[in-house]
């Protein structure tokens, strides 16, 4: 009798514990089926990972890799095939650093998820994020569903629009069904948590996404402290009504020193610039000059365009070539851009500078670097302003396969633009020919003074 209770109790256990595990397996399958995911490619997923987790509503974030071709890839997988890409080892296509974000549509809906994925990177920029080069940091929405499709779509659009007015370039996001996904090692996940000083990577571009109060403090800015005393504004009968740059900053961001050190030390461009203490604009009377939106973060800096604010960076992290860039998108016309930033070539003969013969030199179009003087000007029947040397430091050299041509790419040195190419078939002393598009030149005279 005492075996028999024994083995009856034992098979109850047996029968609790069997029906106890299928209690928690039928709430875990309903916990699953009121969650929804998508995955999301922001550059370095250390970054994403945090930004996304600290969305209420968001239930995980998974650091991973997807949209690529190969079916198992890890970290380094993906490091070496973005290696062999480079050199044209291989032409499959890479994974992207993603997260896949889990979230209670409860909670928050997939469009305050993707909000949150445009407005905490940029995602303009193509195969790079900030610093991170390469197509395994693209920016990419990989959606499950007609649903999540048609939601990633439009949210693009409406995002666009704004970057559009804030004068940023179109957005180059790709949005495909997913495929491919695997998942990043161990010490990958919750990276910045086990890592509190580690690298991130990942900023906004300082633009809200249109009809939300939401605005994101990039890692390369140091937020607006509200109880600071705030400081006098600049007079703005002392500065210039047309076009004017203001740099806000506080004294204790090192954002700002950065800034200061990197790009206002040397300052040539040809549009005036201020460094302002104040959250407010500038004013003089009952005349005060308008921002877009409230201030949120130091530095800031504010473009002005007839007293009222045309476009604005915020943050800065030493990526100078990304500031010129904003910049540039103001400064140059739609021609110029298409030289400075993708890689374009003016018609030969058609382009500025082609005759001009003066004492004096050639600068960049948005820093004011100087970059060939005249004097080193020759005529090379091309149909491109042609020199034989650079000033000194100048330029940057890079390899360029385009076109099916092996040449070489001539880039200034201070913004980062593309110039044009340098050929061996110059005159001496050099032999080189610098063969520069026009439209991407600004010619400053030499400034002669004589006595009488």
């Amino acid at each position: 009798m005492e075996k028999y209770s024994r083995t009856l109790f034992g098979a109850c256990l047996c029968w609790f514990g069997v029906n106890l595990t299928l209690v928690q397996t039928e709430i875990a399958l309903a916990e699953q089926a009121i969650m929804e995911e998508i995955v999301l490619g922001m550059g370095c997923f250390w970054g994403a990972e945090k930004r996304m987790s600290e969305l209420p509503g968001v239930l995980d974030v998974e650091s991973g890799f997807a949209g690529g071709d190969a079916l198992r890839v890890g970290y380094q997988d993906v490091l070496a095939a973005e290696r062999s890409l480079r050199v044209g080892e291989d032409v499959r296509r890479n994974h992207a650093e993603v997260v896949r974000v889990r979230f209670d549509p409860a909670r928050v809906s997939l469009e305050e998820v993707l909000i949150r994925f445009w407005e905490n990177h940029d995602p303009t920029q193509g195969n790079r994020q900030g610093n991170d080069l390469g197509s395994n940091y693209r920016s990419a929405i990989y959606y499950r569903n007609d649903s999540q499709r048609e939601t990633a779509l439009r949210t693009r659009d409406i995002y666009q629009q704004a970057l559009t007015a804030a004068a940023y370039p179109t957005i180059t996001t790709e949005i495909l069904p997913l495929r491919n996904y695997n998942r990043a090692e161990d010490l990958h996940q919750d990276y910045l948590l086990k890592n509190p000083d580690g690298y991130c990577g990942l900023g906004g571009t300082g633009v809200a996404y249109p009809g939300t109060a939401r605005q994101t403090v990039p890692d390369s800015a140091t937020p607006l402290a509200p109880s600071a005393q705030p400081a006098q504004a600049l007079n703005a009968d002392q500065l210039t009504f047309a076009r004017q740059l203001v740099v806000f900053e506080a004294e204790d961001c090192p954002w700002c020193k950065k800034f200061h050190a990197e790009i206002l030390s040397d300052w040539q461009a040809a549009v005036p610039i201020a460094a302002s203490l104040s959250p407010q604009p500038p004013h003089a009377g009952a005349m005060v000059w308008q921002l877009e939106k409230a201030l949120f973060a130091t530095p800031t800096i504010v473009l002005f365009e007839q007293g009222r604010e045309v476009s604005r960076y915020t943050g800065y992290n030493g990526d100078k070539e990304r500031f010129w860039q904003w910049l540039g998108y103001r400064l140059l016309d739609p021609e110029a851009r298409r030289i400075a930033f993708e890689q374009g070539t003016e018609p030969a003969f058609a382009g500025s500078h082609l005759d001009e013969k003066r004492p004096g030199v050639f600068v960049d179009p948005i820093t004011g670097a100087p970059l060939f003087r005249s004097d080193s000007k020759f005529e090379s029947g091309s149909g491109w302003p042609s020199f034989f040397t650079p000033v000194e430091g100048a330029i940057t050299l890079h390899p360029d396969h385009s076109h099916g041509m092996v040449r070489t790419e001539v880039r200034s040195a201070s913004s980062g633009i593309h110039l044009g190419h340098v050929f061996d078939d110059g005159p001496p002393p050099t032999g080189k020919r610098y063969c520069i598009n026009g439209n991407v030149l600004k010619f400053q005279p030499l400034q002669v003074t004589g006595e009488k």
